[in-house]
């Protein structure tokens, strides 16, 4: 498994085609939902590709909101959630958050996926609320405790 940061706009609409499949064809979100202002290689948000050997299997975003680094778009592709590349993922865009100076990391986790994060040192820091009809945590992290 690799990671690695989206700088082509053909790996972006890798990306995309991942955030389709797992979002809004296996979860239902609305596709008008899942892309927003924030999909473009511009600079706004850093993007991801995982690989699993050579194929793209995952995705995931940062951006910077109000001082804090806000970790979104994390998906795997079903067939591929058992071989650590969420772990990678989140590694990855943890990275991205240091080298950008940030000292915590936030997300949206889906209520399912609170032990997951959880290990990853995460703590939740919400009551659960609903965001495009899936149950979420907001969810913390301080990089500092974390290096």
């Amino acid at each position: 498994m690799k990671t690695m940061q989206i700088t082509r706009q053909e790996e972006f609409e890798e990306a995309r085609a991942i955030r389709k499949t797992v979002f809004v064809d296996e979860q239902g979100v609305p596709l008008q939902d899942e892309f927003d202002a924030f999909d473009t290689l511009d600079g706004q948000c850093r993007h991801l590709l995982a690989y699993y050997e050579v194929q793209p299997v995952g995705t995931g975003r940062i951006r910077v909101v109000e001082g804090v680094g806000k970790l979104e778009r994390i998906c795997i592709l079903a067939p591929y959630r058992k071989f650590g590349i969420g772990r990678g993922i989140i590694a990855a865009l943890e990275d991205i958050a240091v080298e950008q100076g940030l000292k915590q990391v936030k997300l949206h986790g889906q209520t399912h996926a609170e032990g997951f994060y959880a290990k990853l040192g995460y703590r939740t820091a919400s009551e659960a609320f609903m965001e495009d009809g899936i149950p979420h945590y907001l969810m913390l992290k301080d990089l500092a405790d974390a290096r």
